[in-house]
């Protein structure tokens, strides 16, 4: 593909969801760093967080602090986190032609609190109607992987006598659930979704989520 055409392919937006342990964060990068190889402009960023205002709110929302709040407490401070992110980093980005790669987005509220935390759908509905106007995912990977497995995965990430976030220190009943509704949600929407395995290895992952990248928005001249 040319130069020309390469610039004048439309930037997308790409996210990565899923449980705790799965290697969103890890496959995020690399996503980022081979589109950048393909010759893509291309940046990662994560939620909560990805911009100042954001960052502020990732370390409440991650500390606990916020839990007394409720699910709806919570879905509202994730919003105001994200409508930052959007305003200052991700919109702008996709205005000047790059595409994103976020760790995280709308999909994680939708999981965390609205399934876990039994908040009404149209609560949900009307709440991204505010924090993301018109902005949707062009692709999200759902890296699939079994509770008990990601938990041991992020234990081992974190480190020996460093402390559970917010999330990681919920119940294996509670990751067992989430796993199931990160599954609903590549189910009921596969136009937009696509369920990765990652039970396989880094480089097994990686390589399945460029084949889905390639199939579903770059075409076969990057499939290899």
């Amino acid at each position: 593909m040319s130069a020309m055409q390469e610039s004048a392919r439309p930037a997308r937006f790409i996210t990565l969801e899923g449980g705790e342990g799965v290697g969103k964060s890890t496959q995020a990068l690399r996503l980022a760093e081979r589109l950048r190889q393909s010759g893509i402009d291309a940046i990662e960023t994560r939620e909560p967080g990805g911009s100042p205002g954001a960052e502020m709110l990732r370390d409440l929302l991650l500390s606990g602090r916020t839990r007394e709040l409720g699910a709806k407490g919570e879905a509202i401070l994730f919003a105001a986190a994200r409508i930052d992110h959007i305003d200052q980093k991700i919109a702008p980005a996709l205005a000047a032609g790059t595409w994103v790669v976020s760790d995280r987005f709308a999909d994680s509220t939708r999981a965390y609190q609205g399934t876990l935390g039994g908040l009404d759908a149209g609560f949900l509905r009307a709440l991204e109607r505010v924090a993301l106007g018109d902005l949707r995912p062009d692709l999200t990977l759902i890296l699939d992987l079994p509770a008990e497995v990601g938990l041991a995965r992020a234990a081992a990430r974190r480190g020996a006598g460093v402390a559970s976030d917010r999330f990681e220190a919920e119940s294996l009943a509670f990751h067992e659930a989430l796993r199931k509704a990160y599954r609903d949600i590549a189910a009921a929407e596969p136009q937009r979704c696509v369920l990765v395995d990652a039970t396989r290895s880094e480089d097994e992952v990686a390589q399945a989520i460029w084949d889905a990248v390639s199939y579903r928005l770059l075409g076969s001249t990057h499939a290899a």
